[in-house]
């Protein structure tokens, strides 16, 4: 299968990789030194319903560990939730991340898209509403979006949610970039699930706000227990491992460094947006870690030619060549990359 994702690191010699979208900070130490001291433990199989890793996250979340399940990162429940519901039609909001479509199409769903128009800043419209109908069983969307990292707005989001109710369509609301936002305690939805909203499943993940893509871990919250039931049927027994687990326990101790965290991404955002707006790039408006651009079609190549790897966004749904995403990074390394796009050249080419 192809690869279509950004991180990949092992195909070529890269010195700096924008490509994935990972906290700046890095893994925490209490993380590693949690992980590491888990490895005289490896003989036995994982705690397959992971329930201490369950009952610290009812705690950070404030819901109940009945709401729970954990996966081998957040793209494992994706697969799971998609099997467990089979559902015959999707609507997708694009550009959007990969893995949704990839999930629907291994059983056979049928995919209609709606498509992020460049004039509106590629954010979702109330046309979208529109979309939605008693037909559509499932929806998958990303707040704040992969890969332009713009939020919903929250009327909309309301609406939507309520429309999905009233047509009885599954909302898969992706919140896995969320907390490393300015916004996240106001913009999160786990209060639906605590409302008893039966048509969302809220996901969520370790990998970037702990650095943690290499463990592999998420989870998702939903007041639907028969869906969740599903999921845990289908989901392989030990898909989380123990160092994961531990690993996952210790970082929901993190509060200051996911302080610091977001500290430093808004203050990087801000300087690596003014620097590209300076390179002559299209920067659109963003929240997350990361951050959505256009510039001249061989960027990418032009990067990698100078060990920098940024993604290439040509393969989302709604978007062409020339589209690019990179994550932000310390300082350091972001002054490298202005600095190759002053080397480079980087103007949008008419």
């Amino acid at each position: 299968m192809q690869y279509i994702h950004g991180g990949d690191i092992y195909s070529r010699r890269i010195k700096i990789d924008f490509s994935a979208n990972i906290n700046p900070l890095g893994t925490p130490p209490e993380v590693i030194a949690a992980a590491r001291d888990s490895m005289d433990r490896i003989g036995h199989y994982p705690d397959s319903s992971c329930r201490r890793l369950i009952h610290a996250l009812s705690e950070y979340e404030r819901l109940s560990e009945r709401y729970f399940i954990c996966g081998n990162g957040a793209a494992e429940l994706i697969f799971n939730a998609v099997q467990a519901l089979l559902p015959k039609r999707a609507l997708l909001a694009a550009p959007a991340f990969l893995e949704y479509e990839q999930a629907l199409r291994t059983v056979g769903c049928r995919i209609s898209h709606w498509i992020a128009q460049r004039e509106n800043g590629y954010r979702i419209t109330e046309e979208f509403l529109t979309y939605i109908t008693p037909e559509t069983d499932i929806i998958f969307l990303c707040n704040p979006n992969n890969p332009t990292g713009a939020l919903l707005e929250p009327q909309l989001l309301e609406r939507i949610i309520r429309k999905c109710r009233q047509t009885r369509t599954m909302l898969i609301l992706d919140e896995c970039f969320l907390d490393l936002t300015t916004e996240h305690k106001k913009r999160t939805k786990t209060q639906e699930v605590q409302n008893g909203n039966t048509n969302l499943l809220i996901l969520k993940a370790f990998t970037k706000q702990y650095a943690m893509a290499g463990l592999r871990l998420g989870y998702a919250v939903s007041a639907n227990g028969e869906l969740l039931e599903k999921m845990k049927g289908i989901r392989q027994p030990w898909s989380v491992s123990i160092p994961a687990q531990e690993a996952g326990i210790a970082a929901l101790g993190q509060r200051e460094y996911l302080r610091k965290s977001v500290e430093l991404i808004t203050q990087e955002r801000k300087f690596l947006s003014d620097g590209l707006k300076q390179a002559g790039c299209q920067v659109y408006d963003g929240t997350a870690n990361f951050l959505f651009f256009e510039s001249r079609p061989d960027l990418w190549e032009k990067c990698l030619e100078r060990g920098i790897l940024i993604r290439d966004c040509s393969n989302y749904q709604g978007l062409s060549k020339g589209s690019f995403r990179i994550a932000v990074r310390g300082r350091q390394e972001n002054l490298c990359l202005l600095q190759a796009l002053e080397e480079i050249g980087s103007n949008i080419v008419p």
